[in-house]
């Protein structure tokens, strides 16, 4: 194993930029993916999202560049396709990090946005194109981009370009650029369909796995939890407050689920931004900025995010909804436990999704079996397990508007949009016994925890 970046044969530029960022060791994708791409090989690599891979190409990348000679006419000499919007934002920002001290330009050409300041700085001579498919096939197509000097690709993500659908955008970029070139690609996972398109993109590539494929980062502690579809807000809230987590990406399967959650969760006063393909670029960026700022505690997001977000320390992801595509599941909760931290993924399985979890299982090699939920009936502590899913789990009485402001009764909240009332009206009835609110921390008094979630709780009792 390689300790130190000084032994990888990286230039002097490149060293001073990773003293300047503070890197001393590189990881180990880096550390067997570096040395080989500046030999110019074609290269596949297996590694788990959130392993420094972004690094493990980004810097041989400058290096090779910075061995050749530039380009006469300005055309871009390496690409990275990239599967989203917000990953092409990421990879652009550590080539910039990386390459301070080069004098490289770069471009991020991605859809969503306008295009004019993109076709200003490509007219103006670009190094690296950091591009999303869809986008460059139109600039392609429309003639304002010519890929013939390229020396470099890089497809950065690959299994969720495939996920996504960009197959053949992909295929009719490959198709116009030189022959003579070195491919490289990155991956969390490797389908039949992966091993399909390298045999198509490369020559004789180089395998470079760091993990087992398809795994999970061993930093991450992962949790299901068996639970009845119509409570999952109310044990999403009683998670996220009785934890004490101070910032959580949740995942959900649609768009519109990604918005009535984020309004469910302000009833419980947690503020929560929701991000999907339906928001705007500018909206997304905001979004994630909000929620690293510490503006927001709870980033709701969709599939379409999920490989792209870079949040440094997030502590905890949780699948409100579990993915169909068991991959997936790979690629969310690898949004914690990134660069050696510890994570907590937590996943809230309904009966319906139990073959989903089995699928994951399979995929990871290993069982995720249910796990119990700590919740409160009639102010004891009890727990559910599979066979028993939770029921009414939070017998809480929410305090109303008018009750903060001046005291008065505690009538049934309404029925939230798409579940019964009678489930509502049951959650939210007057019973003697329910446990009692802690209104200076606007959460369920039983679920404050001695020494964080997970730990035992402190049970507060009524006085008859």
């Amino acid at each position: 194993m390689t300790h130190s970046f000084a032994s990888l044969g990286l230039s002097a530029p490149l060293q001073q930029a990773l003293d300047e960022q503070g890197y001393r060791e590189p990881t180990p994708i880096q550390s067997k993916a570096i040395p080989m791409i500046l030999t110019g090989r074609d290269m596949m690599a297996a590694a788990q999202t959130g392993t420094g891979k972004t690094a493990g190409f980004t810097l041989p990348l400058l290096q090779r560049l910075s061995d050749m000679k530039a380009s006469k006419s300005g055309a871009p000499r390496a690409l990275i396709l990239v599967p989203t919007r917000e990953l092409a934002d990421q990879v652009g920002k550590s080539v910039e990090a990386y390459g301070r001290h080069l004098p490289f330009k770069s471009a991020i050409i991605i859809g969503g946005v306008d295009v004019e300041p993109q076709l200003q700085q490509l007219q103006q001579g670009v190094d690296i194109v950091i591009a999303t498919p869809g986008r460059l096939k139109d600039l392609l197509n429309q003639k304002k981009l010519s890929l013939q000097q390229l020396r470099m690709l890089v497809l950065d993500e690959a299994d969720r370009m495939l996920d996504l659908g960009f197959i053949q955008e992909i295929r009719s970029i490959i198709s116009l650029l030189p022959q003579k070139r070195q491919s490289l690609m990155f991956s969390a996972t490797f389908s039949p369909d992966i091993v399909a398109l390298t045999e198509e993109l490369m020559r004789h590539p180089v395998r470079v796995e760091v993990a087992p494929r398809n795994s999970a980062a061993k930093t991450v502690k992962q949790t299901v939890y068996a639970v009845d579809v119509q409570d999952k807000p109310d044990i999403l809230s009683y998670i996220i407050q009785g934890g004490k987590w101070s910032r959580a990406l949740v995942f959900v399967r649609t768009k519109k689920r990604a918005d009535q959650l984020v309004e469910q969760l302000a009833e419980e006063q947690l503020s929560a931004v929701a991000i999907h393909s339906n928001k705007s670029q500018i909206y997304r960026t905001r979004a994630l900025d909000a929620l690293k700022k510490g503006k927001v505690r709870i980033l709701v997001a969709t599939d379409v995010a999920a490989r792209g977000l870079d949040i440094e320390q997030l502590p905890l992801v949780v699948n409100y909804d579990l993915p169909k595509v068991a991959q997936d599941y790979v690629h969310r909760i690898g949004r914690t436990g990134r660069a050696g931290e510890s994570g907590r993924a937590i996943s809230l399985m309904s009966p319906e999704e139990r073959k989903l979890v089995g699928a994951i299982g399979e995929l990871l090699g290993r069982k995720l079996a249910p796990e119990p939920l700590p919740f409160f009936e009639d102010g004891v502590l009890d727990t559910a397990t599979f066979e028993t899913p939770v029921k009414k789990t939070l017998k809480v009485r929410k305090q109303t508007t008018s009750q903060k402001k001046g005291g008065g009764s505690n009538p049934a909240k309404q029925p939230r949009k798409g579940q019964g009332s009678n489930h509502r009206s049951a959650r939210n009835s007057n019973k003697a016994g329910t446990a009692k609110t802690d209104s200076k921390n606007k959460r369920p008094a039983a679920a404050k925890k001695v020494g964080g979630f997970g730990a035992k709780p402190r049970v507060r009792r009524q006085s008859s």
